[in-house]
């Protein structure tokens, strides 16, 4: 495993400093992340990749000299695990050492203080167990995602309840290995759920905790070759009948524009366009941005969910509620930018909440849950069998586009793929099924009308 190649390299480095060794390994694993085999292959270092992995910090709030440090450990890697020179990273770093100067009055190489980490790491609840408490500090510090850190403290806490007993540190190896392998043969998971089981518990044991762990035996779940759902154009319209509010709307937008659950649930006032007829989806998967159609089927119900999501920030800012969360640095950069309602989600809670993270209160986007329970119902009432999600929509999306014609170059653009097998995974059928190419079984029905008809002839 690179990752671990680099932490020993790293270690044994002279020229290193002591920050750049507790550093620099975080944040590689930090990096490993954006990569399906990051932990297991050596990690691809080149200038898009740095770039967007450097956005993604900066979307999550990281200053400049925390994605300064992130670089120069990804430069330190390509030197010592890689052997190459190659690309050259130089005008990122010094870019961000030049911002990274601006926030911070101490030198750059210098480790961060207390108050920078007491920043970083926001309001942390006491009551949890101490090994939580401190992975939720690293997490936090190295700005992993609020997803990322509720599924890793689930799988802490079930590590736990598994071992029975809340001092992890005295627990190796052959008990993550059971751990790991009850989950594959008595809990039937699958192995994108065992592979985030083990990555909480490596960065547990290996960030937290300082433990340089060896092999761990488990029998591990092999990745199928499955084919993911899809609605056919009947049941759209079948499912459309079941859902109502806003979830119709979403319903709408998912199938009708291409969108993610998240990105739908994610949409802001300002990235709708009525005059041109398009969404621009803003910080998609990657942290990239693309442009893709608004339906003219959904227009008027949009409308008046704007009408309510309006009137929802009147009622905050009487209520003294104007903060709403701002990507990237935005928020202090335009502080009077949350007053406006451009920034304002379209689908609002229903009730304000305070952010774990910041302590602040203010009106989050719709949950996840809500969505998925309205489209499970509709599916239950709509007498459709197929396991279908939020995701369904979207293969929906780009296999309808395709069976009416359209190239899967455009589908490929509002998909917002770089690759275009990526968006041929979502391409689940062709119109030539079942019309120009015949089953056999058909065939033999056909032979048969034939010889019955010669025989009727035969008797004349």
């Amino acid at each position: 495993m690179s990752v671990e190649k680099f932490d020993r390299l790293i270690l044994s480095c002279d020229v290193a400093s002591n920050v750049e060794k507790i550093w620099f390994p975080r944040w590689i694993r930090r990096y490993s992340l954006n990569f399906r085999k990051g932990m297991s292959q050596d990690l691809p270092v080149n200038r898009h990749a740095v770039i967007r992995f450097s956005r993604s910090l900066q979307s999550n709030k990281a200053p400049a000299w925390q994605r300064w440090q992130a670089v120069r450990a990804i430069e330190c890697y390509r030197n010592l695990v890689l052997g190459k020179s190659e690309p050259d990273l130089t005008d990122i770093v010094m870019i961000l050492a030049r911002f990274g100067k601006r926030e911070r009055n101490l030198p750059l190489e210098d480790a961060p203080t207390e108050e920078e980490l007491a920043r970083l790491r926001g309001n942390i609840s006491r009551n949890e167990m101490r090994a939580i408490q401190l992975m939720r500090e690293q997490l936090r510090v190295l700005h992993y995602s609020m997803a990322t850190e509720s599924a890793y403290v689930r799988w802490v806490v079930r590590f736990s309840k598994h071992v029975g007993s809340t001092e992890l540190n005295q627990f190796n190896e052959q008990d993550i290995g059971t751990f790991l392998t009850s989950l594959a043969v008595e809990a039937k998971v699958s192995a994108s759920t065992q592979n985030q089981a083990l990555s909480a518990l490596l960065f547990l044991y290996q960030c937290v905790l300082g433990r340089r762990l060896g092999f761990i035996d488990a029998v591990r779940v092999k990745r199928p070759e499955t084919i993911s759902v899809w609605f056919s154009p009947n049941e759209i319209e079948r499912l459309l009948e079941h859902m109502v509010g806003p979830h119709r709307l979403m319903f709408l937008l998912m199938y009708g524009a291409g969108l993610r659950h998240k990105e739908c649930r994610r949409l802001r006032i300002k990235d709708v366009c009525f005059d041109q007829r398009l969404i621009v989806v803003r910080n998609g998967k990657g942290d990239k941005d693309r442009i893709t159609l608004l339906p003219e089927e959904a227009i008027p119900e949009l409308k008046r969910q704007i009408e309510i999501a309006t009137r929802l920030h009147r009622i905050d800012l009487e209520a003294g509620y104007e903060q709403i969360y701002m990507p990237y640095a935005l928020a202090k950069k335009y502080p009077n930018a949350c007053k406006e309602i451009g920034w304002r989600w379209i689908f609002p809670s229903r009730q304000r909440c305070r952010d774990k993270r910041s302590g602040i209160v203010w009106r989050y986007h719709i949950s996840e849950r809500q969505f998925c329970d309205a489209l499970k119902d509709a599916q239950r009432l709509a007498k459709i069998d197929k396991q279908g999600v939020p995701h369904s929509l979207r293969h929906s999306f780009a296999t309808h586009l395709v069976e009416v014609g359209t190239d899967i170059q455009t589908v490929q653009k509002l998909m917002g793929h770089k690759d275009v097998e990526t968006t041929m995974k979502y391409v689940h059928t062709s119109p030539r099924l079942g019309v120009d190419v015949k089953s056999p079984a058909d065939l033999l029905a056909r032979r048969r009308t034939t010889k019955q008809a010669e025989t009727k002839l035969g008797e004349y």
